[in-house]
């Protein structure tokens, strides 16, 4: 019994070293961010290879999504005869809910284990190293400007891929299935609200992206200098920054859509 509370206290003790690493890595990096902002090239260039990278699968999957979501819905909506409802449970579905989430999920997957193996790699290749020696704060050069750029990158493609898989269920249910076009897009506009269900899915996405950035910087910084820990580096990065996703996603949920 001694012996297992012993583990446990250690195993305790671990975990909470750990997360004020990660904290105090958090805080760092926040403030090497005001003075990147003067020089903003170098954020565009993280924007471009984090965000606009991600693109295509972004794309691909909101329009996958779109499809899937239409022909479920209004499978679910004929049984009550309200599938002149189906834009509107789409879109409430995709930007409140679905867009953010899985933009972020798949943000972890593509541009958060790029980011791991990246700054891995260069700590593994002594490039961090190099760059302390020569008096330039890896920190302010490396770190800060993509953390801004995760952070700009994830909203847009939330937003892109809410966008397409309205599109994709406009095609499902209008073209494919015979649904009124005028009709599918003014019940959408009348009862979707911009700032409560549109703003929201946009503020969902800025704290997803600040989660997934910050988990694969601190994972790439904190990875082994071997071959062996760079690749388990990425693989916490899915891990955690998924949990993070989806755990902050019930608390953010509950503070935007409790009250009526």
């Amino acid at each position: 019994m001694t012996g297992l509370l012993q583990a446990l206290g250690a195993r305790t003790l671990l975990a909470m070293q750990r997360f004020g690493r990660a904290a105090l890595f958090f805080i760092d990096l926040m403030t090497h961010l005001p003075p990147v902002l003067l020089r903003f090239g170098l954020v565009i260039k993280q924007i471009h290879a984090i965000g606009n990278r991600s693109l295509v699968i972004i794309l691909a999957s909101g329009l996958a999504v779109g499809f899937v979501l239409a022909l479920q819905m209004y499978y679910a909506l004929s049984t009550y005869g309200a599938t002149e409802s189906l834009g509107l449970i789409v879109n409430l579905s995709l930007v409140r809910e679905l867009g953010p989430v899985v933009t972020g999920l798949l943000f972890a997957g593509r541009a958060g284990t790029s980011l791991t193996a990246e700054i891995g790699l260069m700590k593994a290749g002594e490039q961090l190293a190099a760059m302390e020696m020569m008096a330039v704060d890896p920190r302010a050069r490396v770190f800060a400007p993509r953390f801004l750029g995760g952070i700009i990158s994830m909203p847009l493609l939330a937003v892109l891929f809410s966008a397409i898989g309205i599109i994709g269920a406009w095609v499902v249910g209008v073209v494919l299935i015979g649904l009124d076009s005028g009709n599918f897009w003014s019940l959408m506009q009348s009862r979707v609200d911009v700032w409560r269900d549109v703003g929201n899915g946009v503020l969902k996405s800025f704290f997803f992206g600040v989660v997934c950035t910050a988990v694969a910087l601190y994972q790439g910084w904190q990875a082994e200098a071997t071959p062996e820990g760079v690749a388990y580096a990425t693989t916490r990065t899915v891990v955690v920054s998924s949990l993070g996703v989806l755990g902050m996603d019930f608390v953010l949920t509950a503070l935007m859509f409790s009250a009526p």
